[in-house]
């Protein structure tokens, strides 16, 4: 089994490359607003304890399968010990059961995510981004209070890769990561 990782801040394409990553290798994808999404729906609003619950038992449940792995996509602020920890406990949940771990970071501009926060895709898959003035606004306040980029040697995984994605197209970045990590 296989779990990537594909981390990086708000609108940089997570969840679109795991999409296109998911056609080319025949890894599940689980981005973060699987989750995020139904309990904003149910509760009114975010409940992050609820959210963590929910995917502690897709994963748990996930890793007693015989499917070849997942992409696992996350905006880890690395200013907080809180996200490495979890990080790092999904990566053991994994590493129990023999999984390689492979960690993706996409950066780009802050000009291009909020570009990006438009986007159809990223519209139809995620309906709380859908008020665009709150949705940027979020990207906003995200940049302004957390480092959402690594620093040389922070990514705990042998099997690292940084894409600068601003430019490139999922698919071509999905193909990167792919031939990258003979996935």
């Amino acid at each position: 089994m296989k779990l990537v990782f594909i981390i990086g801040s708000g609108a940089v394409g997570k969840m679109t490359v795991g999409q296109e990553l998911m056609k080319r290798t025949g890894l599940r994808l689980f981005h973060n607003h699987m989750m995020i999404e139904p309990v904003i729906e149910v509760f009114g609003g975010f409940r992050g304890d609820v959210v963590s619950r929910l995917r502690r038992v897709i994963l748990e449940e996930f890793v007693k399968t015989d499917h070849k792995g997942m992409i696992f996509t996350y905006m880890w602020a690395f200013d907080m010990p809180s996200d490495r920890e979890y990080i790092l406990g999904v990566a053991r949940m994994f590493e129990e059961k023999g999984a390689e771990i492979y960690c993706v970071e996409l950066v780009a501009s802050q000009e291009i995510r909020l570009q990006r926060n438009r986007t159809e895709n990223r519209l139809n898959n995620k309906a709380s981004k859908r008020d665009l003035e709150f949705s940027s606004g979020l990207i906003l306040n995200e940049d302004a209070n957390h480092r959402l980029v690594s620093r040389e040697g922070e990514i705990p995984f042998a099997n690292f890769l940084r894409i600068d994605n601003s430019r490139l197209s999922p698919e071509t970045v999905a193909e990167l990561i792919r031939e990258h990590f003979d996935l």
